[in-house]
């Protein structure tokens, strides 16, 4: 088993729920911070969910948390697993300039 941490940084400018992270066939993954940026005077919301694609459920992760104008939040308290197949979507209420940042751990 091979152990890698990564970071990845996404800019979402859209309302469309968007896919952020997708966990590969044989992979695991350990989401350790979900950092989300507001870099606009507005407040829009943001929401998070993970849909297991092999039989299409999907969990809310976090659901409409307002974001202040030019502020950051940590949507985290607790590690997140990704299982083979899962990905963690993000929804943003308006066309805002909101970046997401997460550090996490591949294991495969």
């Amino acid at each position: 088993m091979a152990n890698s941490y990564k970071f990845k940084g996404v800019s979402l400018s859209t309302q469309s729920e968007t896919s952020i992270l997708t966990a590969g066939a044989k992979e695991t993954i350990i989401i350790k911070s979900l950092r989300v940026t507001n870099n606009t005077g507005n407040t829009p919301n943001v929401s998070f969910d993970v849909l297991d694609s092999s039989s299409s459920v999907e969990a809310t992760i976090l659901n409409t948390q307002s974001l202040s104008a030019d502020n950051s939040i940590e949507v985290l308290t607790q590690p997140l697993v990704l299982e083979a197949t899962d990905v963690l979507k993000a929804t943003v209420s308006t066309n805002d300039n909101v970046n997401i940042g997460i550090s996490y751990l591949t294991i495969s």
